[in-house]
């Protein structure tokens, strides 16, 4: 009876552990990937005249058609003025009893961490794009932030000279050469087709849903990614409110901005030239 309490009776039980811990994890990834398919499941149905804006034949109205690339409009603006009303009615009240309860210092190591925790997925992207030098300071920024940073709650990285830099798929394609398609706009927020699927990629790219689960990771993955969600939203508090009160189209200010800022960021990484070994080891 001893033997079998130590033994073979508890391994049928472990498994169960083991595959609840990992459906936990399954259902995690399909939950972040959820909304991404729904819109890109939605555009499968483009040729809906509710879905698809019509192609303008005035000249001046087709110049601008193509200069906002955004043929999927009506399905977008809808998506964002659900986007919208959530925001309204949840999450901003959220971030802002967020800020009202967790004190600045605090709120700047949370976004530190996450920060640290994505420059796993930052590296593998700037190896993609080929450049050593942006993968070798973050990998750098990684080793130090995990270690001497407390788990990147304090971001020592940055004061030793190795500050964050954005990358993710959608601008690692950008860098291939991979146009970025018609505009979306997900529930997650601005997109194109080449960024959502990138967005799919940087999720792939994300050791953390790779570490055997058990042990509170699985609460811990779910807590970090809700946490993101907020602390984002507090980052942005007054600039969307400023948005949404003194921009003429609300929806047309988002998507000029987010257009041009990734059209910046691919810019930037693929004229960042520098030599492999930093200046300091010369």
């Amino acid at each position: 009876m001893i033997s079998g309490r130590n033994g073979s009776r508890l391994r049928p039980r472990a498994r169960d552990q083991h595959d609840q811990a990992r459906e936990g994890s399954s259902v995690h990834r399909r939950f972040r990937l959820g909304t991404l398919c729904l819109g890109l499941v939605l555009l499968g149905t483009a040729g809906c005249s509710s879905i698809k804006a019509p192609v303008p034949t005035d000249p001046d109205a087709l110049a601008e058609y193509k200069a906002a690339n955004d043929p999927y409009e009506p399905l977008n603006r809808k998506v964002f003025n659900l986007t919208m009303k959530f925001d309204t009615w949840a999450l901003r009240p959220v971030a802002k009893a967020y800020v009202w309860a967790v004190p600045r210092p605090v709120r700047n190591s949370l976004g530190n961490m996450i920060t640290t925790m994505n420059e796993p997925s930052v590296f593998f992207n700037d190896v993609g794009a080929g450049k050593p030098r942006r993968a070798g300071d973050s990998f750098v920024r990684w080793c130090i932030n995990m270690t001497v940073g407390v788990g990147g709650l304090i971001d020592v990285a940055k004061m030793a000279g190795f500050p964050h830099h954005d990358n993710d798929a959608g601008l690692t394609m950008a860098n291939w050469g991979i146009s970025s398609g018609p505009y979306l706009f997900l529930p997650m927020g601005p997109s194109s087709f080449r960024d959502g699927i990138g967005y799919g990629i940087d999720q792939g790219l994300s050791p953390w849903d790779y570490v055997p689960r058990g042990y509170g990771l699985v609460s811990f993955n779910w807590a970090y990614n809700m946490m993101g969600v907020v602390h984002g939203r507090s980052e942005h508090l007054e600039d969307l409110d400023a948005l949404q009160r003194d921009a003429l189209d609300p929806y047309a200010t988002i998507r000029s901005a987010y257009q041009q800022q990734r059209k910046a960021q691919a810019e930037a990484i693929k004229n960042d030239r520098r030599a492999t070994v930093p200046d300091w080891y010369q």
